[in-house]
């Protein structure tokens, strides 16, 4: 738990300025060799330090924090949707509280379990890994998945995407293209436009067989990006 500046979400267009309290918990249903949170997204509850806080603590939490500058709750760390039904309960007491739900999650999940967690969801941030099925199946994923949750939800809510650049996975220019094409198109439908965050790989977990992405390689994917897009930004340089 920490009162995160919403940027590190991340969100830019959505409150700029504004904190967050952000919350996570243990678990998630990718297993990317890359993770940056292995320690709490691999574990479980005998591995993990962990304490629980009931939906209402949290909301008082939230709310005793709005003189630091907190509009809300962000579910974030892990895979938040792994505890959905906590997101659900909590956010609806977030919201009659006055204040914002923000989800950060690799959008992997039903549209049954979306459908219940939207109407409360203020924005998200989507971890779109890459726009190839055979690298969502190395992840143990399913990008059409990803791709429906990401159409739905940027229907209804504020919407920005985040892809992490692999070196040999996901760093071709023309699947940036296509990526960056297909998400403008989304984007047209929802009557929006959908920011694309490109972010720089470091070695982690078990992938630390090659070296973090080049520096000039995210940017030059960012410039591929905004043939299509307005808005899209590089992390971690």
């Amino acid at each position: 738990m920490a009162l995160d500046a919403i940027e590190k979400k991340p969100l830019k267009l959505f409150h700029p300025g504004s904190r967050i309290l952000s919350v996570g918990s243990y678990g998630c249903n990718l297993r990317c060799a890359f993770c940056q949170n292995h320690e709490i997204s691999m574990a479980d509850a005998r591995a993990a330090e962990s304490v629980y806080i009931s939906p209402e603590a949290l909301v008082d939490k939230a709310l005793a924090c709005k003189d630091a500058g907190n509009i809300g709750v962000a579910y974030t760390y892990n895979e938040p949707l792994v505890g959905w039904e906590y997101i659900r309960d909590a956010g609806a007491l977030v919201r009659k509280a006055g204040m914002k739900n923000v989800l950060v999650t690799n959008g992997t999940a039903s549209l049954a379990v979306l459908e219940e967690i939207l109407p409360l969801t203020d924005a998200m941030n989507i971890d779109l890994k890459g726009f190839r099925e055979s690298y969502y199946r190395e992840l143990g994923g399913d990008l059409e998945t990803v791709r429906e949750f990401i159409r739905h939800a940027a229907a209804a809510c504020h919407v920005e995407l985040t892809t992490l650049i692999v070196p040999g996975k996901n760093d071709e220019i023309s699947e940036m293209e296509e990526e960056a094409e297909w998400i403008a198109s989304v984007g047209a439908l929802a009557g929006r436009e959908i920011p694309l965050h490109v972010t720089r790989f470091f070695p982690r977990y078990h992938m630390t067989d090659r070296e973090a992405t080049a520096v000039e390689k995210v940017y030059s994917l960012a410039e591929a990006a905004r043939k299509h897009l307005k808005y899209v930004f590089v992390g971690n340089c």
